[in-house]
């Protein structure tokens, strides 16, 4: 044998004796994980979910839990285990253990925790910091630093805002784009709710009132409307991190993508300037102004930190693009509901009648009234919840008490540094707090139900700070809405032969990129006559 030969014979023992070391540490830290947590029974896994890789792949048995896992099994891991806490655990990269929780008195004591006990894995909020940090993308001092900076904004003031805002972009929309029209054939929802609700946010958050005809067209010095900037960035975030600034130039998509994050950028930068260049109005407590505020010297107390410029337009990209999207996202899915739902419809049309008899237009006031159309919009948000899973580390050991499905008493062990998942999706569709839940039951929401396994909004102490505005616009648009147009499923010869399941499950198919979202949802608006 040569010595050439010798050598690769050596390299190739040297290799496989490192792979071989590599691959028995990873099945002894893995036996240890499962160690460290008991045994709990739950997903056994090669790739970690928590990474890209493992991310990239549909759910596969062994491989990965794959992409938007919670979505598609909802409450069934926990019903096949009897136990509402299920573990996953995989062993590349390295041995990474969390575990799944559908349980609504243990994730009651998770958020309510005060301390960090229980924090985020801000690692896993990378997407969302594009522009800078941010409310929701922060923990400890530094979240509590923005949520004061921006709970004035949300005041009942704002809200009474809100709904007259609603309300003339609604009339505008039925006088100028759907004037005349006895029916109006929209091919997906979001084409007319993800404008709507950035409409409401606008003009009601930031001092840009946009109408519907002006906003198809792209202003003097830009490329892009603000409307498109803003859901192209929205579609496309992950690229912005994954992909080096040198590539974005390599294909249409990049190229697109990187003219939304410019473009945004400027238009983000030229609504604080122009505020800038305004006196405010003494009682304006918008968004805007809150975050204004906290970058005057002259507006800070002793030992505040102002915010710097990348924090102010890090946290009004996220206040744009989660409060108008997932609220878009809500009200496609309560008009796809509704239209799969004629009875429902009809009840909620009966309802607004009664509270205004006399056809006069909604106020503020009369939303306590409008029940009806609340529950229609919570019902919609408890079936597809925006954020499917909240994400929490245990910064220390410790334990969760909790009931099987036989009424038996479980500890379940939680080592420091263990990622834990608030399953939404889960707790949405856990039959111990929801009766039949795949059925959809507006009524669930007029009477008690459990505050507690509705976690649309979050909860405790980093609940949604956005949560009346979403509902005041929710409540607004559906009641206006309704009063005038009934909604139903847009016929298609291609689906001519299909039973009502079926329709049903193309129609409500969703996927989560930055928010769960429609696939596709083709409607049909009638004037009522």
């Amino acid at each position: 044998m040569t010595v050439t030969g010798l050598s690769l014979q050596t390299l190739a023992i040297l290799v496989g004796s490192v792979a071989a070391l590599r691959g028995f540490q990873l099945l002894l830290d893995f036996r240890r994980l499962l160690a460290s947590i008991h045994h709990l029974p739950g997903y056994r896994t090669i790739l970690s979910s928590s990474t890209v890789l493992g991310n990239l792949f549909p759910p596969i048995p062994l491989l990965t839990l794959g992409h938007d896992h919670t979505w598609l099994s909802k409450h069934a891991p926990f019903a096949e285990r009897g136990l509402d806490v299920v573990s996953a655990v995989a062993c590349w990269p390295k041995a990474m253990g969390s575990l799944f929780i559908a349980d609504a008195d243990v994730i009651k004591d998770i958020v309510w925790f005060r301390g960090e006990r229980f924090p985020k894995p801000l690692g896993q909020y990378t997407l969302l910091m594009v522009f800078g940090k941010n409310i929701i993308a922060s923990e400890g001092n530094e979240w509590k630093r923005y949520r004061k900076i921006v709970t004035p904004a949300f005041s009942e003031k704002n809200n009474r805002l809100v709904w007259d805002a609603t309300i003339q972009i609604m009339l505008d929309l039925f006088d100028t784009m759907w004037a005349e029209q006895e029916e109006v054939v929209v091919n997906h929802s979001v084409d007319l709710t993800l404008p709507l609700s950035l409409f409401v946010i606008g003009a009601a958050s930031f001092g840009r009132p946009m109408s519907w005809k002006e906003d198809a067209v792209v202003p003097l010095g830009h490329q892009l409307t603000f409307k498109d900037a803003l859901r192209t960035v929205a579609q496309d975030v992950i690229l912005q991190c994954l992909v080096p600034r040198w590539a974005m130039g390599l294909t249409k998509r990049l190229r697109r993508a990187r003219l939304a994050f410019d473009e945004l950028n400027q238009y983000l930068t030229e609504m604080i300037h122009e505020r800038q260049g305004f006196q405010p109005e003494e009682d304006n407590h918008d968004i805007l102004s809150s975050l204004l505020s906290a970058i005057d010297d002259k507006n800070l107390s002793n030992g505040e930190v102002k915010l710097s410029d990348s924090e102010l337009i890090g946290n009004i990209f996220i206040l744009l693009a989660a409060g108008h999207e997932t609220t878009a996202h809500t009200l496609s899915f309560v008009f796809a509901l509704l239209a799969l739902h004629p009875d429902k419809q009809e009840e909620m049309y009966q309802q607004i009648k009664r509270v205004l008899p006399d056809g006069r237009m909604p106020t503020y006031d009369d939303m306590p009234s409008l029940a009806y159309s609340s529950a229609v919009f919570n019902e919609a948000l408890r079936m597809f919840p925006p954020v499917c899973v909240v994400p929490k580390t245990s910064a220390e050991d410790t334990t969760f008490t909790l009931t099987d499905v036989n009424g038996t008493m479980k500890t379940v062990v939680v080592p420091k540094g263990l990622s834990l998942n608030l399953d939404i999706a889960g707790l949405h569709y856990n039959p111990k707090y929801w009766e039949d839940p795949f059925t959809f039951k507006p009524e669930r929401f007029l009477g008690d139900w459990n505050r507690d396994a509705f976690l649309s909004f979050s909860s405790g102490y980093r609940g949604c700070v956005g949560r009346k505005f979403a509902e005041t616009e929710g409540a607004a648009v559906l009641t206006l809405l309704i009063s005038r147009y009934t909604i139903s499923i847009k016929d298609e010869p291609q689906f001519a032969g299909e039973t009502y399941e079926q329709r049903k499950a193309r129609i409500l198919d969703a996927q989560s990129i930055l928010t769960l979202a429609p696939t596709r949802l083709p409607l049909v608006f009638t004037r009522r006559t």
